[in-house]
């Protein structure tokens, strides 16, 4: 979890921490009430750690500061919360790689096969290149990292069971209009179509594309089990994201108040870890449930095959920090 300083001048200072001690802000002030917009649904991990958050936020200040949570968009979508922080209408969201379009460093939330497993995000996220992410967001935005919450793996659905990269030859592949993500399946020999989310089950049940990628609470959310039979097991994105809040708003606050509010997104990023495995076992027991079938995948030969097509695709900027990530134990 993050323990993150913010000063009064919004300046950010981000380490991993370990635990987190109860502050009890003493003087009474007027109530503050601050907005957290996000785009899962009410049964999602996020939300639930965002009440949670709100929660501890309450109870950390005596109730001076209210935090109102906005799930299913209510406030706006994605990029349209990240503006509105910046523009002092909203406090609060979640948020990952699209922060990208702000600061370039933030496109490695989420690389095809950079992130092994949770224990690598986490030293990621806590060693120098997390630290670097962290620092860029806040000064190209003007939103501070608060914590970290891991994403479900990307996995490919399609109608045939794929084990190694040769049987996704021709294979159209709807995907997001992310180009890293075009590069690295148009290199592993699919045909990627970039598409709305909203227009991925009917293209799927008409055939305009034959599979999909997204992790196992979008699959389940989407029922996409009632058109695609197997779920292979890729794993080719391990990705996080930031519960973020505005510098300005949160530097204009009195520093106990500043702190209460960092210990209660650690307390957060610990109730939603739980939450998020739980769900993710879950999950997978209901898909198999509904008829999917689980296919282990050759995930080695996934990455060396797509990895040129991952360098290529980076940058002179981001290729140094991607190696980091890949070397860090």
């Amino acid at each position: 979890m993050f323990d993150t300083k913010i000063s009064r001048r919004g300046v950010l200072a981000t380490a991993l921490g370990a635990g987190a001690s109860i502050t009890i802000v003493g003087r009474a002030r007027a109530k503050t009430t601050l907005k957290l917009g996000h785009l899962a649904n009410e049964q999602n991990s996020w939300h639930k750690a965002s009440l949670k958050f709100a929660e501890e936020v309450a109870n950390r200040t005596n109730g001076e500061i209210e935090i109102k949570v906005f799930p299913n968009e209510q406030l706006g979508k994605e990029t349209d919360l990240i503006k509105g922080i910046q523009l002092g209408t909203v406090d609060f969201t979640i948020t990952g790689e699209s922060l990208q379009n702000w600061a370039p460093l933030a496109a490695l939330l989420a690389v095809p096969y950079a992130i092994r497993d949770l224990d690598h995000m986490k030293a990621v996220i806590g060693g120098s290149v997390g630290q670097k992410i962290a620092a860029e967001i806040e000064d190209k935005t003007k939103l501070v990292p608060l914590t970290w919450f891991a994403r479900g793996p990307r996995e490919l659905t399609a109608n045939k069971a794929i084990r190694t990269p040769d049987e996704l030859a021709g294979l159209k592949l709807r995907v997001p209009n992310v180009p890293l993500f075009v590069s690295f399946w148009q290199a592993l020999g699919a045909k990627p179509t970039p598409m709305a989310f909203s227009e991925v089950f009917t293209s799927l049940q008409s055939h305009v594309v034959d599979a999909q990628e997204n992790p196992l609470a979008l699959i389940q959310s989407a029922s996409f089990f009632e058109v695609q039979k197997y779920l292979n097991k890729t794993d080719h994105v391990l990705s996080w994201i930031y519960l973020v809040g505005g510098s300005r708003k949160l530097g204009k606050l009195p520093d106990e108040q500043q702190k209460a509010i960092r210990e209660a997104a650690a307390v957060a990023q610990e109730f939603e870890r739980k939450l998020f495995l739980a769900d993710e076992a879950r999950i997978a027991d209901e898909l198999k449930a509904k008829g999917m079938e689980f296919i282990d995948v050759d995930k080695q030969a996934f990455a060396t095959r797509g990895k040129d097509a991952v360098t290529a695709s980076l940058g002179a900027d981001l290729k140094p920090l991607y190696e980091d990530i890949l070397a860090t134990k």
